[in-house]
């Protein structure tokens, strides 16, 4: 399945326009971790704790957004957008949503 953030595809045509698909998840962060990152952001540097639970929202979401989409017989899926939300302590939200599309061969 091709997933772009783009509106199209170089050398392909859309077929059908299947629709809004989305994958949202809700993920929590432990106190540990917490605490880890609240050191790092002290000293300074990057919290790879928390670079890593982004990255894995992400890949959770796209791929519940694809899973979604390949229901509808969809092979792609254009205009991607990711956003992240912080829904209260130690919640994080990553949401990606894009339009399901078939291509055609």
């Amino acid at each position: 399945m091709i997933v772009t953030t783009t509106n199209t595809i170089e050398g392909k045509e859309i077929e059908e326009y299947l629709g809004i698909v989305a994958g949202e998840v809700i993920l929590g962060a432990n106190v540990v971790r917490d605490f880890l990152a609240s050191i790092t952001d002290i000293i300074g540097g990057r919290s790879e704790t928390y670079e890593s639970k982004l990255a894995e929202g992400r890949e959770m979401a796209i791929k519940e957004m694809v899973n979604k989409a390949r229901s509808l017989g969809a092979n792609a899926v254009i205009g991607v957008d990711l956003d992240f939300e912080t829904l209260r302590d130690g919640m994080m939200m990553c949401i990606a949503t894009g339009t399901a599309v078939r291509l055609k061969s």
